[in-house]
């Protein structure tokens, strides 16, 4: 069996402090704490038995093993485990060890009710196993009993009529405790007050489940039900208390805390309070018996049907306390006879008789009481007879929820065939065969409400009791049974409706809550989880102030007030949530007004922080902007002035390099003829020389190089002239393969493998001409530049990288030191000399890519390869 952590520290104390009789066991039976009173009755302490076993601390008398104390207490704890339902034991002796004597037991007499605490998985966390010491009223019981043998042994044949009273008496006694099992088991909610502080005497399971596992027993109602101040309760008990008027409560709304949460709930009951007197007829307390109506007021209907039953149950209510009241004064009568027994022997059997037959008929009208208050009862109640399930007994409650069927006298699946496929014949077998009580709640089952009629679904909350004659043997199950069909589907209604609400708030960015009066949260959204460290779910029941933390809520607290007094609002607001969390906020409070009163309101969260941080910014920066101005006009007229110079400089060396170039023109093709004219004139012998050979090829090198310098120079200044060609979308994949059939040749002669990657790539807004020549241009060196040492290896790759679109072209070839690198993009720059080339190609893909907003890169290291990265502005 999995072990389970203990409860908190504080719920340890809470337990302890609790004044009736308390002990919270782990799932393996390992006590973790008690209650100061459950300590005493105990007769040990705290430290004795925490942490240890139940059944290692109290272990079974071995004077008296016939009470199987230990067996019977493990197999209550075992169901409850299985089961997880709370489990009521039968009454038990279950004998203490005696402090400070080894080997003693006290005799001790307890009734126990053992209930499952379930974890969020829905697995059982721990049990609270709640007892009462009744030791001394059964001790007096069999003191009485004693008592008895021994005045019958004491006055022989003469006692006959006695002891038949004796037993007309403990006939009464049995039918009193029948009463007591009636009234601990009723499916209706009683409970007795006494005094005028109105303090729990006795209470009634379905009493107790009104608010959980609050203890009530021994303290007023004031102090146990605090949520009923300002509500007509107190007021109606005062008044039944003091005048003995019986009050009728019918449909009256009670908001209790059902579940310890701080939340109230909003429910209607059918109420009595019934005076309760003593033999002298003062009033010393009041009965109350009352059940939930909160669905038959919402089915109008259903509840004018059922307040004829109603009224004809109250009257059977009072009567029925009126006829326990008489039979008390009988039995106290009886008991004032016995002791002057000595005395009028005689006249007193005289009188024992006359009382016997007084019992007699007393004990027939209770069972007749009986039948007629569960006959008249609004919970449907029916009683099933013998392994058979006969249905004996079925009270018109039940026969309305299937008015067409025929089921007195019948078995169950004769009566309902139906329920032959589903478990719950079983279910009865179970109860019938242990004793043991099943409860089920919105059990669906499959059934037609007429005979030969469709099934349909039907949903019932249920309980199965084992019915028990005057022997405690078992007879059948007794079946309260109620048709919540109508509710179970109006939830679902009401759930997918909210699921659907909470998947759209979920999805929206805005912060959507409802806060009640007491400013708990009872709903959020998901945004709330960005702006809150914990879960939305994890807010719930939580007051805003906690949540916002001081400061923040001051800065909202009149908004909350005016809503809560049903005001709609719209309003901003700086939240400084913590030190490092500030937002602002646009906020609208919706007031929730049901029946004229305000429940709480709806809260609509935007966050406004970058609009209102943006706005602040821009009116810093106006004035900023105020005090600039003089000194950008200023400015402005300075370099308006030095621009103007700066272009006219600009066209003046334009104009110089292009008038440079084109007169250089002229004089180098006059030098080339004039230098073609002399070789000619020279005889081809005295070319044929090494000598001479080798300065005509530098003479014509240098021609060479000096014309390119020329064309290259004009190059920049068209570079420069058409720095504002029109852009267009170009597609990188056409140019590449445009550039790659023109340098077809060299690729082949180089052997050079060219991959190229750029199907994904947008289009670029680019001169198409300037493109082409930043493509060439990396391409013919990539080639130019190979290494002989292998085969040259180009790739040609395109990705995007924030607002840029990047052309990556990848070589092996012979790479560059960081010097090199340095140099690369000036003009006229060159690396390599064993290769032809100017030194200008790449200082005009620079100047291409910068006048465009973008920008080059290169990776290389020497005998390894280059890699260039150009950027295009996308």
């Amino acid at each position: 069996m999995t072990k389970t952590a203990s409860p908190s520290t504080e719920l340890f104390q809470a337990f302890e402090a609790v004044p009736d009789l308390y002990l919270i066991l782990s799932p393996d039976f390992t006590m973790l704490t008690a209650s100061k009173p459950y300590l005493k009755a105990a007769l040990t302490s705290l430290d004795k038995i925490q942490g240890r076993n139940v059944f290692e601390v109290f272990p079974d008398n071995p004077d008296f093993p016939s009470a199987k104390s230990t067996s019977n207490l493990r197999h209550s704890l075992e169901w409850t485990l299985l089961h997880k339902q709370p489990h009521k034991m039968a009454l038990q002796r279950y004998d203490i060890p005696m402090t400070g004597a080894p080997g003693r037991f006290e005799e001790r007499y307890w009734s126990t009710i053992n209930t499952p605490v379930l974890n969020a998985e829905g697995k059982v966390a721990y049990i609270i196993l709640k007892t009462e010491d009744i030791t001394e009223r059964v001790l007096t019981e069999q003191k009485e009993e004693k008592h008895r043998k021994q005045l019958e042994q004491l006055y022989g044949e003469q006692e006959k009529t006695k002891i038949a009273l004796d037993s007309a008496r403990g006939q009464a006694m049995l039918e009193r405790m029948k009463l007591h099992n009636l009234f601990m088991q009723a499916p209706a909610m009683i409970c007795i007050f006494e005094g005028p502080q109105h303090v729990f005497k006795h209470v009634n399971p379905p009493y107790q489940q009104l608010v959980g596992d609050r203890p009530l027993l021994g303290k007023p109602i004031a102090e146990a039900m605090p949520e009923l101040a300002g509500q007509p309760i107190f007021a109606l008990l005062d008044k039944v208390y003091q005048t003995g008027e019986v009050f009728h409560a019918h449909e009256m709304k009670v908001q209790l805390d059902h579940h310890n949460s701080g939340s109230l709930g909003h429910n209607y009951y059918n109420f009595i309070y019934q005076p309760v007197r003593n033999l002298e007829g003062e009033i010393y307390g009041i009965m109350v018996f009352a059940y939930e109506v909160t669905a038959q007021v919402e089915s109008r209907q259903e509840v004018e049907k059922r307040e004829k039953a109603q009224q004809a149950l109250n009257k059977e209510l009072q009567e029925a306390n009126q006829r326990i009241q008489a039979a008390n004064a009988e039995l106290s009568h009886t008991q004032r006879a016995l002791q002057k027994l000595n005395q009028e022997l005689e006249q007193r059997v005289a009188d024992r008789t006359r009382e016997l037959e007084l019992s007699k008929a007393a004990v027939e009208t209770q069972r007749n009481l009986l039948h007629t208050i569960f006959m008249n009862a609004p919970t449907p109640f029916v009683m099933l007879n013998g392994p058979e399930q006969i249905f004996q007994l079925v009270n018109p409650s039940f026969q309305q929820i299937f008015p067409g069927r025929e089921i007195v006298g019948k078995p169950l699946l004769e009566a309902l065939p139906e329920l032959a496929d589903t478990p719950l014949p079983g279910i009865l077998d179970e109860v019938y065969n242990s004793g043991k009580t099943f409860e089920g709640r919105e059990y669906p089952l499959m059934l037609a409400r007429h005979e030969g009629a469709p099934l349909e679904e039907i949903y019932f909350d249920f309980t199965y009791q084992a019915h028990r004659d005057e022997q405690s043997n078992i007879v059948g199950v007794l079946v309260f049974a109620h048709d919540v069909s109508a509710q179970v589907k109006a939830r679902q209604v009401v759930e997918q409706s909210a699921n659907q609400l909470k998947l759209i708030t979920d999805a929206l960015p805005v912060l959507i809550g409802y806060l009640d009066k007491e400013e708990k949260y009872c709903f959020t959204n998901k945004a709330y989880e960005k702006w809150f460290p914990m879960k939305a779910e994890e807010l719930i029941g939580r007051p805003v102030r906690e949540i916002v933390g001081d400061t923040a809520y001051q800065g909202v607290k009149q908004y909350i007030d005016r809503a809560l007094a049903g005001e709609r609002l719209d309003f901003e607001s700086r939240m400084p949530y913590r030190e490092d969390f500030v937002k602002y906020i646009r906020t609208s409070y919706v007031p929730d007004v049901k029946e004229g009163e305000v429940v709480g309101f709806y809260t609509l969260v935007s966050d406004i922080t970058e609009q209102v941080e943006g706005r602040l910014k821009i009116e810093d920066r106006e004035k900023d902007a105020q005090a600039l101005t003089k000194k950008l006009a200023t400015t402005n007229e300075e370099l308006t002035t030095a621009n103007e110079q700066l272009v006219r400089t600009n066209i003046d060396l334009d104009n110089f390099i292009y008038t440079a170039s084109h007169d250089l023109k002229a004089p180098i093709y006059n030098i080339e003829g004039l230098v073609n004219i002399l070789l000619e004139a020279i005889s081809p012998e005295v070319l044929a020389t090494e000598e001479l050979d080798r300065v005509k090829d530098m003479i014509e090198g240098s021609i060479s190089r000096f014309k390119r310098t020329i064309e290259h120079l004009t190059e920049v200044i068209k570079l420069q002239k058409e720095n504002n060609q029109e852009t267009v979308e170009v597609l990188l994949q056409e140019v590449i393969n445009d550039v790659a059939l023109d340098l077809a040749p060299q690729l082949e002669a180089a052997g050079a493998q060219l991959n190229v990657a750029v199907d994904a790539s947008p289009a670029i807004r680019f001169s198409q001409k300037n493109l082409r020549s930043v493509v060439y241009n990396l391409l013919s060196n990539a080639i130019k530049y190979s290494s002989p040492d292998r085969r040259p290896e180009i790739s040609i790759s395109s990705y995007t990288e924030g607002r840029y679109v990047v052309l990556e072209v990848k070589d092996n070839g012979l790479g560059m030191s960081k010097t090199g690198r340095q140099k690369l993009f000036s003009m006229f720059g060159r690396l390599h000399d064993h290769v032809e080339g100017s030194g200008i190609g790449l200082y005009m893909v620079k100047k291409i890519v910068e006048n465009a907003e973008g920008h080059i890169e290169v990776e290389s290291e020497a005998d390894m390869g280059s890699t260039f990265r150009v950027y295009f502005k996308s």
